[in-house]
């Protein structure tokens, strides 16, 4: 059932949860301290319980002097408050009984919004960072022209020309200094710009029927976070003090100090609702069974295939990349989902967002577009071969990939698409393609890669990069605009996440975002899983279908597995 459009009526709280590269107990008994002699000079407890095992809890990173360490001190803090509308204090812990899952469950498992980004690099080795985060102060919900925020319990609803550009007016309220020691992520405005969100950069003014009514942008504004450094296996929980309008600075920074302990505490809950399970891959329901339903019939596809090929003869696109929407009713918790797909599909960006009425659950393997100090990336991936059942095989297929015409041709074709989105935004003469035609190796495939960067013109930001480049090439076509209006006369319904970005704009003006492929849609009990294809010239209607059914079985299996065996 779509939902309504969005109104000016109940307010929830909101959470964050955030993996990305780029369990605790309490007790009522006196605990035995045990002391550990640990660059972060934590304090390890062992905490006893009825139960025949104990467990191990952090209970902070406790100096000499037996009190709590806040990083930077007050003095440090009073510097950086003279240059900055928000400062982060954290607290360093060790980590290493504490998991992102399991922290989610402590702070932000009843929450209606929050969000989880990890990462597994080539599909075999985890991103260094994973960000935990709990009760945005303020949340941006916009569809069409209609923008709703809410803050401190407070709902605003208001018709403006263009939401990205208002987005980027709330961003641009907070900056806040890079701590040495964190991550360049640590708070910051979280969530998605869906697919239509285009509609507010290029007149496309055919566009499908909408049935969701789900908003083109949402975002949660979170100012605490814990942060996981996998590599040190420390935990960093972090609180941003708002010292914009502060008038009592060494009331902020208290302020900030007892809101990452608040954190602590809460990761110090027990967690019971993880236990072990047995799970098995293999046992998964045929995806084209009766229980999936799609926007399309596979004639209906086809037929919208040969009209794409129709338009790529005659000259108006050299690529369009129409899809389908499967959908199901489901019982699965949404987060157990997340957890099956981190079996399933590890990948290069997972995540697991809840934006009050959706939650979003996806394995990317793209970056949609990256801004980091000024520079700008964008890493396009076409050309696909499965992995290989030895590494002979493996060479073999990933020599066959690079060497063969056809995808080599697609591939540049989408190259040439991110320089001509990033030119638009760049420093004329810092354009440049890097690692062109590398083959990247996942879980279960390996793609061609190739990175373009430039330098965002002065006074161009992080949005203006977002603008360019929504939505990516390799969701839409080339030429991008003329691809499309092809994709909104063909597909029956509005794409809404799929196809868009999912990712961060933080108080330091930097940006990171995935491209929303490979990703489920849950809105109440149905969950969507939208797929597409890039057709050229010489596609084969059937092959192509059979393409986007293949795609989104990974999803739909992670979805049985956590109705079944979570």
């Amino acid at each position: 059932m779509a939902s309504p459009p969005l109104t000016c009526k109940a307010i929830t709280k909101p959470t964050c949860l955030y993996d990305h590269p780029s369990a605790f107990a309490d007790s009522s008994t006196h605990p035995a301290r045990v002391y550990v002699n640990h660059n972060v000079n934590a304090e390890l407890t062992l905490v006893k319980q009825s139960s025949p095992r104990a467990a191990l809890a952090i209970s902070g990173a406790i100096p000499d002097n037996g009190r709590m360490k806040y990083r930077p001190s007050f003095d440090e803090f009073a510097a950086l408050a003279q240059s900055h509308t928000v400062v982060p204090v954290y607290r360093q812990l060790v980590g290493d009984t504490l998991t992102p899952v399991s922290a989610f469950r402590a702070i932000a498992a009843k929450d209606d919004w929050a969000f989880l980004f990890e990462s597994v690099v080539g599909g075999e080795r985890i991103g260094r960072y994973s960000f935990v985060g709990a009760d945005p102060f303020e949340r941006f919900e916009s569809y069409e022209q209609i923008l709703t925020t809410t803050r401190n319990g407070e709902k605003h609803c208001t018709t403006v020309p263009d939401p990205l550009k208002s987005l980027e007016t709330h961003v641009a309220q907070f900056r806040a200094p890079h701590l040495p020691g964190l991550p360049r992520f640590v708070g910051g405005a979280v969530g998605y710009a869906s697919y239509d969100a285009v509609r507010y950069v290029e007149r496309l003014p055919n566009a499908p029927k909408d049935d969701r009514r789900i908003p083109d942008l949402c975002f949660g504004f979170y100012d605490r976070m814990v942060v996981f450094d996998h590599i040190t296996k420390t935990v960093n929980v972090v609180a941003h003090a708002h010292v914009g309008d502060a008038k009592n600075l060494q009331a902020a920074y208290d302020a900030a100090c007892r809101r990452a302990d608040e954190l602590v505490g809460q990761l110090q809950r027990p967690v019971t609702d993880l236990p072990l399970m047995d799970i098995s891959l293999s046992a998964v329901r045929d995806l084209q069974s009766d229980r999936y339903q799609s926007n399309f019939t596979q004639a209906g596809y086809e037929g919208a295939v040969r009209k794409t090929i129709e338009y790529i003869n005659a000259g108006d696109a050299f690529q369009v990349v129409p899809s389908q929407r499967f959908q199901t009713e489901t019982t699965a918790d949404p987060f157990n989902v997340y957890r099956a797909l981190r079996v399933v599909n590890p990948s290069p960006f997972m995540f697991f967002v809840k934006a009050g009425p959706i939650t979003l659950v996806g394995a990317s393997p793209e970056i949609m577009c990256r801004v980091e100090n000024g520079e700008m990336t964008v890493r396009p991936l076409a050309g696909t071969r499965k992995r290989g059942a030895t590494p002979e095989e493996d060479k073999a297929l990933a020599d066959e990939l690079v060497k063969d015409p056809k995808e080599r041709a697609e591939h540049i074709m989408l190259v040439d698409l991110a320089r001509n989105d990033i030119g638009k935004v760049a420093e004329i003469g810092s354009v440049k393609i890097g690692d062109l035609l590398t083959v990247e190796r996942y879980s279960h495939v390996m793609h061609l890669s190739s990175t373009v960067t430039g330098t965002l013109k002065a006074g161009l930001t992080a949005f203006d990069a977002m603008k360019s480049s929504l939505p990516a090439g390799t969701l839409s076509g080339a030429p991008k605009v003329r691809a499309m209006e092809i994709i909104d006369e063909i597909e029956p319904h509005r794409r809404g996440p799929y196809g868009g970005a999912v990712g961060y704009f933080d108080f330091s003006g930097n940006m990171d975002t995935c491209i929303a492929l490979r990703t489920m849609v849950i809105q109440g009990t149905t969950a969507y899983v939208q797929a597409g294809a890039g057709i050229v010239a010489d596609s084969d209607p059937t092959s192509e279908y059979q393409e986007t059914v293949n795609k989104a079985m990974g999803l739909m299996k992670a979805l049985e597995i956590a109705e079944t065996q979570l």
